[in-house]
Order: structure tokens, then C-alpha cells, then sequence
């Protein structure tokens, strides 16, 4: 199934893929639930094709609230009805002095991961513009309570909350639909933050692009459902959906962007 379905996407994608069959097959094999780490858009994209392919196999995600980005996917059997706790998801909230000093979400990441910690383990990293919180896997929660005390030179300490706790998250994501001459990944840069082609294509070259947590330089590289890229100083945006063509042989899209 693997060689079929790698056809479909990406080369670089092959080690994801290789790794979501191997989840399929277990929880086939074994007729249990197999919980994976967190996930990103894409990736979700990816294994919920995989899944879905399979008629006795169920996938359900949860990252903590509602509209997680980073998500923990469960591949389970046909009998199972898996629960919140089932996705071993910890929030904690961040104290930190607020009155004196401001924190950063690029500060609390580098800092989480400075730490030793795999980006895979770390869900989303929320705020209300004053209090800033984060989730987790559970095995992960004792030693990143340990371990982080500082984020940069701002002394914190970590406060593990209920899920029922979480902030609402001041950021929010725009749709909106557009037309686009091709995915490429300049093209979508400059229309979703209006943008020059020629400014878009500095800023990617100039190493200030992130293509789903990676970074990347290609310009021309053509991009895909749910490929979130991020553009220092300016945000995120991400390929909702391609709804077609118009009749001038254009791509109708949906973008999501959400500024910085």
C-alpha cells in the first residue's frame, strides 16, 4: 500500500509515510489503538488518506481545544470510542512577571526546545496577549517542568493546568478565497501578504521561510493541501484548498493567513 499511496505525494514525504503505514498496520495487526505524536496540517492530511483507505480502521485527532493546529492522531478499531484522556495531551500555563517584560512565542519554542525536547512531542503554544500556554504529550510533562525554567533571560516557572483551562487564543486565522496562476510557493507568499512575486522570492532566498516547521528556499517549489508556510515578520499562511479552475485557467484557492 505504501508504494501506491507514495505516488500521490512527495518524495521527502516517504519517511512520514512509511511511518504512518507502519501505525496503520499495527493497529490492524494488533486490533488496538495506536496513538501517534503530534502531528502538523499536513501530516494529518497525509495519514487521514492513508487511514481512510482502510474499512475497519477509525482516525480521530485532538490537540487539546478546539482548532488545535498541532495535533495527536488515534488510529483505532471499529469498536473503540476513545476519549480525551485517551490522547495523553498536558497543558501548562507559563508564569512568568508580566508586569515587566513581555514574552515571544519564537522565545518560548526556542527555549522548550533548547531543552532537549523532539518537536513532535510540543502541540500548540497559545496566548490572549498576556497569558501564554502550551500542551504537551504526557510522558513529556515531568521533565519539561524540570527542565525549563528560563525562556531566554525571563525566569518562569510552569504551572500544569486542567485542558478545560486553556485560553482562548487571541490569534485567528483569515480565510479567504482567491485565484492563484500556480501553487508556487513565491506566488502563494506574495498573495497572502500582498506582496511584490519579487519581494516574496527575496524573502526565501534570504532564508525567512518555513515550510511545514522546515526551512526552505526553493521558490518555484510548488505546494500542496494543507502546506503551512511561515514567513518571519509576517506570519503564516496556509493552502486550505484548490476548488477548481476558472475560465481564464486559474486555480481557485482558499488561503488561511494569520499575521504576525
Amino acid at each position: 500500500m505504501a508504494d501506491h499511496i507514495a505516488q500521490h505525494f512527495r518524495a521527502e514525504e516517504a519517511p512520514f509515510i512509511e511511518s504512518a503505514t507502519g501505525f496503520i498496520q499495527q493497529a490492524s495487526d494488533e486490533y488496538r489503538p495506536i496513538l501517534t505524536h503530534f502531528l502538523n496540517p499536513r501530516q494529518q492530511y497525509i495519514l487521514s488518506t492513508l487511514v481512510n483507505s482502510d474499512a475497519e480502521l477509525k482516525l480521530t485527532f485532538q490537540g487539546g481545544y478546539p482548532g488545535a493546529e498541532m495535533q495527536r492522531a488515534m488510529i483505532y478499531p471499529n469498536y473503540v470510542a476513545p476519549a480525551d484522556l485517551d490522547f495523553e495531551i498536558n497543558l501548562f500555563e507559563i508564569d512568568y512577571p508580566r508586569k515587566f517584560t513581555q514574552l515571544q512565542h519564537g522565545q518560548i519554542l526556542g527555549s522548550i526546545l533548547g531543552a532537549g525536547i523532539d518537536r513532535d512531542v510540543l502541540g500548540d503554544i497559545i496566548t490572549d496577549g498576556e497569558r501564554w500556554q502550551f500542551f504537551i504529550t504526557a510522558d513529556m510533562s515531568r521533565y519539561v517542568s524540570a527542565q525549563v525554567d528560563r525562556m531566554g533571560k525571563i525566569k518562569v516557572r510552569l504551572n500544569q493546568m486542567e485542558l478545560a483551562d486553556h485560553i482562548v487564543p487571541l490569534d485567528a486565522w483569515e480565510e479567504e478565497s482567491t485565484t492563484l496562476s500556480s501553487t508556487r510557493l513565491d506566488n502563494v507568499v506574495a498573495t497572502g501578504f500582498h506582496l511584490s512575486r519579487h519581494r516574496a522570492k527575496e524573502l526565501i532566498e534570504a532564508g525567512r521561510i518555513q515550510l511545514n516547521w522546515n526551512d526552505f528556499e526553493r521558490p518555484d517549489y510548488q505546494l500542496e493541501h494543507q502546506d503551512i508556510i511561515s514567513v518571519r515578520g509576517f506570519g503564516r499562511v496556509r493552502l486550505t484548498s484548490v476548488n477548481g479552475v476558472t475560465k481564464k485557467d486559474k486555480l481557485k484557492v482558499t488561503l488561511a493567513v494569520l499575521h504576525k
